[in-house]
C-alpha cells in the first residue's frame, strides 16, 4: 500500500511570515502539535509547539517573532508513492509522530501521522513504530 492512500490530504500549514502567536493559535484551534512551514506549496519545515516554547524561550523570541526562528529546517518528508511500512520504519528511525508528504515536484500534498499507519498496518508493526517513536532522544533532546 502506499501513504498516497492513507495519508491526511487537509494541512494546514504556517507562512514562513507566520507568527510563533498565530501558529500557537492555530495549533490550538486544529488541535495539532506541529504544523509545516510552507513557501506556496515548497516545504521550509516544521514548527512545533515544544519549538515555540523551547527554541522560542531560549533565543529570547516573543509573540511577535516568525515562525522561520524556531522551526526545524531539513524536515524528513516522504513521497506519495513510498512504500506505507518503508514509511514506518523512516518514522521510528527518526522518531517522528508526524511526516509531511511530497508528490515527486517536492510540492507539499499531505501528511501522514502514526494513527494513519497504525489503522492500515498490523498492531504489532505499528507498535514497533510507536515504540521506536517513543524512545528518549530524537531531534529535540538536546
Amino acid at each position: 500500500m502506499r501513504i498516497a492512500d492513507i495519508m491526511s490530504r487537509d494541512v494546514t500549514v504556517a507562512p514562513p511570515e507566520c507568527t510563533l502567536r498565530e501558529a500557537a493559535q492555530t495549533m490550538a484551534r486544529i488541535d495539532a502539535g506541529s504544523l509545516p512551514v510552507c513557501d506556496g506549496k515548497r516545504l521550509l519545515g516544521m514548527v512545533t509547539d515544544r519549538d515555540i516554547v523551547v527554541r522560542g524561550l531560549a533565543k529570547d523570541c516573543g509573540p511577535d517573532s516568525t515562525v522561520t526562528q524556531v522551526m526545524s529546517e531539513g524536515v524528513e518528508y516522504c513521497f506519495e508513492d513510498d512504500d506505507l511500512i518503508e514509511v514506518g520504519d523512516k518514522m521510528a528511525a527518526s522518531q517522528i509522530r508526524r511526516l509531511p508528504v511530497l508528490d515527486r515536484d517536492h510540492n507539499l500534498i499531505g501528511i501522514v501521522s502514526l494513527g494513519d499507519l497504525a489503522r492500515e498496518t498490523r498492531p504489532a508493526q505499528s507498535g514497533d513504530v510507536l515504540e521506536e517513536v517513543s524512545q528518549p532522544g530524537g531531534s529535540h533532546a538536546n
